[in-house]
């Protein structure tokens, strides 16, 4: 069975001197039934989707159903490739990416709900542009997912994935934690700094509220995705230059987790508060839900 707490998680990768996706891999061999080979093909199906959905807004206009959002990756991968960037190629292409994934899902595209649909832009473009300029083999990005994923069970366990339960931080803030601590490891962190990545990622999106208009995952959650994106991997060089958490991950989560109770429902995804109920939010839901 999985550890409950990122301090085990630790200890046992310390000891076992192995990684966090070895030692996540090892602990589904256990619990699926399955053999690593299987469970290594599902994690490539689902590496293979978020190929897709992260590179088809980048040459497609893709609109959602409300008309509220579409278009806007192909323009920032356009962007991408000009001399005039002030984050320079990389960055850019990560932000487009993971807003083509937020377009897809908002045009009842295919998407990998990871770890949910409002933030399923995070980890595909952080994993695939860092193994891009890292140049990471398939199987060392499917290694970054199973890393992502082992951190993703012990936010899980320990507080909760849910927007409507503790707002985008949940949310966002989840992919983004995964996602640094992914890129910490394919870059050669070991487990101590991964979490240390997840745990600054955490308490800079504390407190982030949920509140789409017209209670779609559209508007504000598109760009969201580009700033849980952006913070995973800056965050993910900060730690790899030294820098530690001063707050342990597992602290972290608990913050979290409490911080999402004490908000109130307005702002945990009923569309009641915030962006939703500015006079702009209200004008564009009354125009697509015609109330």
């Amino acid at each position: 069975m999985f550890v409950n707490k990122g301090i085990n998680l630790v200890s046992i990768c310390e000891e076992k001197d192995m990684t966090i996706s070895e030692y996540t891999i090892m602990c589904e061999v256990e619990e699926s039934g399955l053999s690593r080979q299987e469970i290594i093909e599902k994690m490539r199906k689902n590496l293979n989707i978020m190929r897709e959905a992260a590179e088809y807004g980048l040459t497609n206009v893709t609109k959602s159903i409300s008309g509220l959002i579409g278009g806007d990756a192909i323009k920032l991968n356009r962007y991408s490739s000009s001399k005039n960037t002030l984050t320079g190629g990389f960055m850019t292409k990560a932000m487009a990416r993971a807003l083509s994934c937020s377009e897809v899902n908002a045009a009842m595209g295919k998407i990998v709900a990871a770890p949910t649909a409002g933030s399923c832009g995070i980890l595909p473009a952080v994993i695939i542009t860092a193994g891009e300029k890292l140049n990471k083999t398939e199987d060392e990005l499917i290694n970054a997912l199973f890393t992502a994923s082992g951190v993703g069970i012990i936010i899980a366990k320990n507080a909760t994935l849910s927007g409507a339960e503790g707002g985008c931080q949940a949310e966002c803030g989840a992919a983004a934690a995964m996602g640094a601590a992914a890129v910490v490891e394919m870059m050669g962190g070991n487990a101590s700094m991964a979490l240390d990545a997840a745990a600054i990622v955490i308490k800079n999106i504390l407190g982030l509220v949920c509140d789409p208009v017209a209670g779609l995952v559209e508007v504000p959650c598109a760009k969201r995705n580009i700033a849980g994106t952006v913070s995973a991997l800056t965050t993910a060089d900060l730690v790899m230059s030294g820098v530690a958490s001063k707050i342990p991950f597992d602290d972290t989560v608990i913050a979290m987790y409490k911080v999402g109770k004490q908000l109130p429902c307005e702002l945990r995804e009923t569309a009641m508060g915030g962006l939703a109920t500015t006079p702009t939010g209200l004008r564009l839901a009354k125009e697509i839900l015609g109330k």
